[in-house]
């Protein structure tokens, strides 16, 4: 069977001029590396005070694995005349300015539309391009709480949970991706170019459609108990060795199956959504599980139906099984943990043929 590693990645031949910013704006540029585009980056002369905090000064940046690296000085007419060269051989441009600051540089859109009509500019902000906060800074945290979305980690009476930075910048990394590429396919077809406005609150508020539709249902973010806060079933919990687990058995087959393996054979299944119960099985279930070690736990309920997964650290999960028959992480002599790009692409013809084996 080919592999992603045998057949050729998709958006090979595409070309991105990436102006180097902090978070979202690079982890879509290396998005689009890792599926084939030829990426280059143009740096400026010293880090951002950002980069030097969070990765430091001589750590090797991920964001910028399998990209070309070119530095320029934007504030100087050499350095914008050498950017417009690349960008007039493009085929998107990525950067994540607030808005107004490359228009000022003489690299807004319509500059560059000169140079080259086709471009696809895409511009990636917290914000987005217009709307009373658009000139204001802001960073993940303060746009995912913006869109409703933060409010939900926090249980009745509790703080928010602060997410890692994968919730609103790598969502609008993603959105941005999925933007550029699609105005490209428009734009060899059309001959025009187009602005693409990947603003993070726009990105994370559309993933927030299925969890719009579990509130408009009552069953999140209103009186009534919740199946994702209140029930015994969907939930992390703490094991004898101080370490988590967690179980989301929402279906009733798996709940069944959950109650099965834990041997509760007291407990009815088909009484799974009765709220009433659920505070006193909430308790029966921490008390079981905190019992025994969450290593004796994953022996007992990792890979069943019951959805199980124990809460491991990055270091762990390097090293699960699972993680590493999919290849997904590679530890470097530095300790950098690189993560593989995604999605996977398989050829079809090699699927088809194994369709059609006996």
């Amino acid at each position: 069977m080919l592999t992603d590693e045998s057949i050729e990645r998709p958006l090979r031949g595409l070309r991105v001029i990436e102006f180097e910013a902090i978070g979202p704006g690079p982890l879509a540029g290396r998005m689009l590396s890792d599926l084939g585009a030829h990426v280059t980056v143009v740096a400026r002369p010293t880090k951002s005070s950002v980069d030097r905090a969070l990765i430091g000064e001589n750590t090797e940046n991920p964001l910028r694995q399998g990209k070309e690296i070119i530095t320029l000085d934007l504030k100087t007419a050499g350095g914008r005349i050498a950017a417009l060269d690349l960008i007039a051989d493009a085929d998107a441009l990525i950067e994540g300015n607030r808005p107004g600051v490359m228009e000022h540089l003489g690299l807004g859109p319509a500059a560059c539309a000169v140079r080259n009509p086709r471009l696809v500019y895409g511009r990636m902000t917290g914000w987005g391009q217009t709307g009373p906060l658009a000139q204001a800074a802001g960073h993940d945290l303060n746009y995912i709480a913006v869109t409703g979305l933060l409010s939900l980690s926090a249980r009745s009476g509790t703080a928010p949970i602060v997410p890692p930075t994968v919730l609103g910048d790598a969502a609008g990394a993603l959105g941005l991706c999925f933007g550029v590429v699609s105005a490209v396919l428009d734009a060899r077809s059309s001959g025009r170019g187009r602005v693409v406005d990947a603003a993070i609150v726009d990105v994370v508020a559309m993933l927030g459609m299925i969890v719009q539709g579990i509130r408009a249902n009552g069953q999140i973010d209103g009186a009534e108990p919740s199946p994702f806060y209140d029930s015994p079933f969907y939930d992390a919990y703490v094991c004898a060795d101080g370490r988590f687990i967690t179980i989301g058995a929402l279906e009733p087959q798996f709940y069944a199956l959950l109650l099965k393996k834990l041997q509760l054979d007291d407990v009815d299944p088909a009484a799974q959504y009765d709220r009433n119960q659920w505070r006193s099985l909430k308790a029966r279930l921490s008390e079981l599980f905190a019992t025994y070690p969450s290593e004796h736990w994953r022996r007992l309920l990792e890979g069943t139906d019951v959805c199980f997964g124990q809460v491991l650290t990055i270091e762990e999960a390097v090293d699960h099984p699972h993680n590493k028959a999919r290849g997904l992480y590679q530890k470097a002599m530095s300790g950098l943990v690189r993560t593989r790009g995604a999605p996977r692409f398989l050829s079809l013809a090699a699927e088809c043929a194994l369709d059609r084996r006996p």
